[in-house]
């Protein structure tokens, strides 16, 4: 006699329907003390500036990474994703080092342990995730979970830190503990945004302004166009980038590529060539200086209400990330290709590249002719269907309830 198939019982977190609270009750007894949410972002212009103190301008979206958590006392850390296959991690926070693994929970589990480097007594907690953010799209879904976290022990241990601080601890946290040499930006979008709002950041000093970016006012529309292909940044490439920068402001006698004017920087490259610079070095200065000086272009002109006029900016950010930088890949520049043909303002990749996803510009009328057009594109070359959504300008981390 053959036994009846059965259906195997839902995983935690499938059957609380992918509700952080209701996860935290079932896995570890009781009501979470509080829900917090923190958004992932998207970059508009000013890319591979952040660790040069340059200027950058992302917005929040609405996809957020959620978290239920409850304080300890006992020095325990438990973490549980509901988007990452496996259990419970259960760590104590007195033996966190960097460099230690931990995959996805290394995030969580940094920002634990920058807090208490920086001398803060945080003396563990259950904490029970799940994120909408999309993973490897460049949308900052790492930066989201630490600044959810931060915000939570920020406010179950009355730490009194400032969204800026947070922000900081969260980029500590993947710089010193995961190992990966990003910038302030995620962080700090993440932490900072405003509903309706693009954010104006001089990565420098983390002064930062609120720029209103009410798109649909005007009749236009932001579409984020993810490729599906996954990026890593912590697989060397990003590292080299930063080291060659760095470089180059050693070359010209400058602290950062932020404190050379755009208009020496014809001077300057002729100046690294002399010095016998790697070509590498040369494009990624040019880059750099360049990228800083189109964040300012498209402040002025957000400024002056000529928000259409942003769009050569971007495409002419997309050319530098392709030629100068060399961060792009073949779906990207599909994108930003087919996006263009059919109609768009403009458009270029956002984030870290190397795959992730591409901003376009358009008129809201021709929004769905232009995801259209990315998409048979796609098709024709043979690529997985991208997805494609508005990016709407939403709030930035709180707490839920």
């Amino acid at each position: 006699m053959t036994a009846e198939p059965t259906t195997p019982a839902p995983a935690v977190g499938e059957r609380a329907g992918n509700d952080p609270a209701a996860t935290f009750t079932e896995l570890y007894g009781g009501e979470p003390d509080g829900v917090w949410a923190a958004p992932g972002r998207v970059n508009l212009i000013g890319e591979y500036t952040d660790f040069n103190d340059g200027f950058v301008m992302p917005l929040a979206l609405p996809h957020t990474a959620r978290a239920a958590v409850s304080r300890r006392d006992d020095g325990v850390l438990r973490l549980y994703s509901s988007d990452v296959p496996g259990g419970v991690v259960s760590l104590r926070v007195d033996e966190l080092a960097p460099h230690s693994g931990h995959g996805w929970a290394a995030y969580p589990a940094g920002v634990v342990w920058a807090l208490r480097r920086a001398g803060h007594p945080v003396t563990g907690a259950d904490i029970a995730l799940t994120s909408t953010v999309p993973t490897g799209a460049g949308l900052s879904s790492s930066a989201a979970l630490e600044t959810v976290t931060a915000l939570a022990l920020n406010d179950l241990f009355e730490l009194g830190l400032s969204a800026a601080e947070l922000a900081v601890t969260g980029r500590r946290a993947e710089n010193d503990f995961v190992g990966v040499p990003c910038g302030i930006m995620d962080q700090m979008a993440s932490a900072c945004c405003t509903e309706g709002h693009a954010l104006h950041l001089d990565t420098r000093d983390l002064s930062l302004r609120q720029v209103p970016f009410d798109l649909a006012a005007q009749g236009l529309t932001l579409l984020v166009v993810d490729t599906r292909v996954k990026h890593a940044l912590g697989d060397g490439a990003y590292a080299e980038r930063r080291a060659g920068c760095e470089e180059g402001a050693r070359l010209l006698g400058i602290p950062t590529l932020r404190d050379l004017p755009y208009e020496d920087l014809a001077a300057a490259l002729t100046t690294l060539a002399d010095a016998g610079a790697d070509e590498s070095v040369i494009r990624y200065v040019r880059h750099v200086v360049g990228d800083n000086h189109r964040v300012g272009r498209v402040i002025a002109l957000l400024d002056a209400g000529d928000v259409r006029a942003a769009g050569p900016v971007l495409n002419e950010g997309h050319v530098s990330l392709r030629d100068d930088l060399r961060v792009s890949c073949p779906e990207l520049d599909l994108a930003v290709e087919a996006a263009n043909t059919a109609g768009a303002l403009g458009a270029r990749m956002t984030g870290g590249g190397f795959g992730g996803s591409a901003v376009v510009l358009v008129e809201e009328a021709q929004a769905g002719t232009v995801a259209k057009a990315v998409e048979e594109a796609f098709a024709a070359a043979g690529h997985a269907a991208p997805g494609i959504f508005d990016a709407v300008p939403s709030a930035g981390a709180r707490r839920l309830s």
